[in-house]
């Protein structure tokens, strides 16, 4: 089994921030592949589901974003996950609007959720870092993830997700750099 977690902030005040863009992925993923409804469970919203042949827990942590790892610890200990099976979808203010990286542990670059997910469940777990960008100084940043995608960002955002979603059977496989290759490469044509 995989676990895939979506970083974000529960409720609707939240839902389009930017600091939600894993959410976003989360829920193309599933909506995508056909995995059942939403349970609370594991301190979050879950779907389990497969694709391509692999069993994978879609996790929405609704602990609020600086305490994501409680969630993820807790869906990890309860299925027996190690720790290499676990991938995380969130927004990178260190990488241009749009872009797209994936890396295995590293460090947490100030954000919140990796730093609760590396202090409950270890550093070594793969990272989908969706581009945002940075507001400029460091001071704005804050307010700057707390809010709204700009109108002119909607169309990166969504080509990051629908990306994303439709891709998801190369991560599935294991296949992490074809499944980043493919995703940007989509997010390219589309522009």
């Amino acid at each position: 089994m995989q676990i895939w977690v979506g970083l974000g902030n529960p409720g609707a005040k939240y839902a389009r921030h930017r600091h939600n863009i894993g959410f976003m992925a989360i829920d193309a993923i599933g909506d995508d592949h056909n995995f059942p409804p939403e349970k609370s469970q594991f301190k979050g919203l879950a779907r389990v589901g497969v694709i391509n042949g692999q069993k994978i827990l879609l996790l929405k942590p609704s602990t609020f974003m600086n305490e994501s790892g409680q969630s993820v610890q807790a869906a990890m200990s309860f299925y027996k996950v190690p720790l290499e099976n676990i991938t995380v979808f969130h927004d990178e203010l260190d990488i241009d609007p749009g872009k797209f990286r994936i890396k295995i542990g590293g460090g947490i670059a100030g954000h919140n959720g990796l730093r609760s997910i590396k202090q409950h469940c270890g550093n070594e777990f793969r990272r989908v870092r969706m581009g945002i960008g940075h507001p400029g100084h460091k001071d704005r940043v804050s307010g700057y993830v707390l809010s709204d995608f700009a109108k002119s960002e909607h169309e990166l955002r969504d080509d990051m997700i629908n990306g994303s979603a439709r891709y998801a059977d190369l991560l599935a496989e294991g296949k992490a750099d074809l499944f980043q290759t493919r995703v940007s490469e989509y997010i390219n044509d589309r522009q």
